[in-house]
């Protein structure tokens, strides 16, 4: 047998570019300063095996059939956990990829923090309706300035970034290479850079920095680092079987829109307590109310007149909490990364597809979205009809 080539290794300058990010999204630590968000030290919450057959999957699309593993290679998927009723029905992984990697979950991190925050709106640690400078005044003066957390969370604020405000806030993030010369930067000193923009609380608009702004304000509003909270809050009480990560700024501020890292089935887990309603065996996690208001809250018309609507033609949807909503039938929540990552709950079916993945570099590859999802409402058919 001829041995496998060696995977390429990665570093600032190309680790979300294929072919280096199927190992860099793995190995995110060895290039950019991580937090850990421990996990407890009694047994995971239990996954039992159930295995089915997924041969009966086939997608056609774009002039092509895909079987599972087709569907697969086109979509970069690195990781791959079916749940049904609880239990693991499908598990499958790409070559040279462990299973125990905390593999960075992109902007699915948002749906981390919209359950973290609904842990600590629960025990009355934050506001939702207070505007961000209560709690972080250093952005007084700056176009987040007035926007609520609630409209942080739900991509609502006026806040537009324009190139010279996105390069800035990518070298705040740590997650690219310095220019020669150029000063170190952070997060905390980018955001009230940040200038003009609109009035908060129209149409969805997609600003990454919200969920990074937010991160700061519950670390001023409980006094405790972000990674410290998503592990009492979340990590420890959902029975994850790893510690994942979050990476951080120079200065140790937590990328909190993109950074979270975690083992596929510790996304799964995830995927179930909310499809559990927010409980595992019994005991309420997140507030049941809560993970209630992401199945009904949130503003169609503000989805329907915003910048994603047009890849999702024909869908009822809204964004809540970092989570996006599916209202047709079946009507399934879900979670969604720029390489390909995607967490689906179809609540009814007590379904769970947890799918990591480092497709082709940004922008954003829409197609590659409408395979996921017509993936996603195939397995469902193979498996519950």
């Amino acid at each position: 047998m001829i041995a496998a080539p060696a995977l390429p290794h990665a570093d600032l300058s190309n680790w979300r570019t294929p072919p280096h990010s199927r190992w860099g999204f793995q190995h995110v630590a060895q290039f950019i300063p991580c937090a850990t968000i421990p996990h407890g030290p009694g047994a995971p919450w239990a996954l039992p095996p159930a295995p089915r057959s997924l041969e009966a999957f086939k997608v056609e699309a774009w002039g092509r059939s895909y079987d599972l593993p087709a569907f697969m290679d086109a979509t970069a998927t690195d990781a791959l956990v079916v749940l049904l009723d609880g239990e693991i029905v499908h598990e499958s992984y790409a070559p040279r990829v462990d299973p125990a990697a905390p593999h960075i979950l992109m902007s699915m991190s948002k749906a981390v923090l919209g359950l973290v925050i609904g842990a600590l709106a629960r025990d009355g640690a934050i506001d939702l309706a207070a505007p961000i400078e209560r709690l972080v005044p250093e952005v007084a003066g700056s176009a987040f300035a007035g926007a609520s957390l609630r409209q942080l969370m739900d991509m609502r604020t006026g806040v537009a970034l324009d190139a010279a405000a996105q390069g800035a806030y990518a070298a705040a993030s740590g997650w690219d290479a310095a220019a020669p010369g150029e000063a170190p930067a952070n997060l905390h000193g980018f955001f009230p850079t940040v200038t003009g923009g609109k009035a908060h609380g129209g149409a969805f608009a997609y600003v990454s920095a919200n969920t990074d702004l937010l991160g700061w304000a519950i670390e001023r509003a409980t006094g405790r680092p972000v990674a410290e909270l998503y592990s009492d809050l979340l990590w420890r009480p959902l029975g994850a079987e790893a510690d994942a990560l979050i990476t951080t700024d120079a200065l140790g501020a937590a990328r909190c829109t993109g950074g979270v890292c975690a083992a596929a089935r510790d996304v799964a887990r995830m995927g179930r307590l909310v499809a559990d309603g927010g409980r595992r065996d019994g005991r309420q996690v997140i507030p049941e109310a809560w993970i209630e208001d992401l199945w009904a809250a949130g503003d169609r018309q503000a989805w329907a007149d915003g910048e994603f609507a047009p890849a999702f033609p024909g869908r009822a949807m809204r964004y809540r909490s970092g989570w996006y909503v599916i209202d047709d039938a079946p009507r399934t929540l879900f979670a969604m990364g720029v390489h390909g990552e995607n967490l689906f709950v179809d609540r009814e079916r007590r379904l769970v597809i947890a799918k990591l993945a480092s497709h082709g570099p940004a922008p954003f590859d829409f197609q590659t979205v409408s395979l996921t999802h017509l993936a996603a409402a195939e397995i469902r058919r193979v498996l519950v009809g």
